[in-house]
């Protein structure tokens, strides 16, 4: 039996303060919310490790630093619009909700999204939207969007996010011309004008839809 508090504790301490996270809604969040429960019952006693785990369908969840790390590029504040590609577990939409976001997550697996939806009420969080869609299409009935974060990587960023994200407004995706291999980047638009900051090599599942993969 894991000790849940202390392996968030640790978690926090180790893997995300000791690397950088500084943001206190993001350190607060994820001090908070129960890893575990995000993940298989045979690989909870790894929820809180360095390393991204299974959940089925093909797919993962992220490990801990780089959830924390988009959440913190994205500078999510209360009240904005945050749309999300790729529901997977939900953690991420959790993680989001407590830093005071409205979430709105698409995800294209029926199975995963209906599981992370019943998660998600349960764990009260029932301000947060799902559909079941193709994520490279996002949610143009919802938009413009505050923050966009893609959770999986495609070959280039989907016109239809561009499209909805809000102007100003900041956008968090993977993106790399060959599968599993990206690079994540945070796309501002401001007046109409694009530009780009490059955090570095991330390898994330495939981004797949129209626009995707």
């Amino acid at each position: 039996m894991i000790d849940k508090r202390r392996s968030r504790e640790r978690m926090v301490r180790e893997q995300l303060t000791a690397r950088g996270i500084t943001d206190p809604a993001v350190l607060a969040a994820m001090r908070k919310i129960p890893r575990h429960l995000f993940v298989q019952e045979a690989l909870q006693a790894q929820a809180y490790e360095d390393h991204p785990l299974p959940i089925g369908y093909g797919q993962t969840i992220s490990q801990p630093f780089i959830v924390a790390l988009m959440s913190q590029i994205l500078r999510v504040t209360p009240g904005m619009r945050v749309l999300e590609i790729g529901t997977g577990s939900g953690y991420q939409a959790a993680v989001l909700a407590e830093m005071g976001a409205e979430v709105y997550t698409v995800e294209r697996i029926a199975g995963l999204q209906a599981h992370a939806r019943g998660l998600l009420r349960r764990l009260g969080y029932a301000r947060i939207r799902t559909k079941l869609d193709d994520g490279t299409m996002g949610w143009p009935l919802a938009a413009p969007f505050d923050r966009i974060i893609v959770t999986a990587g495609g070959p280039g960023i989907p016109e239809p996010l561009a499209e909805q994200l809000a102007d100003p407004g900041t956008m968090a995706i993977p993106v790399g011309a060959s599968r599993r291999e990206q690079e994540l980047f945070l796309m501002h638009k401001n007046d109409g004008a694009l530009s780009y900051e490059n955090y570095g090599k991330v390898a994330f599942v495939d981004l797949v839809g129209n626009h995707g993969w």
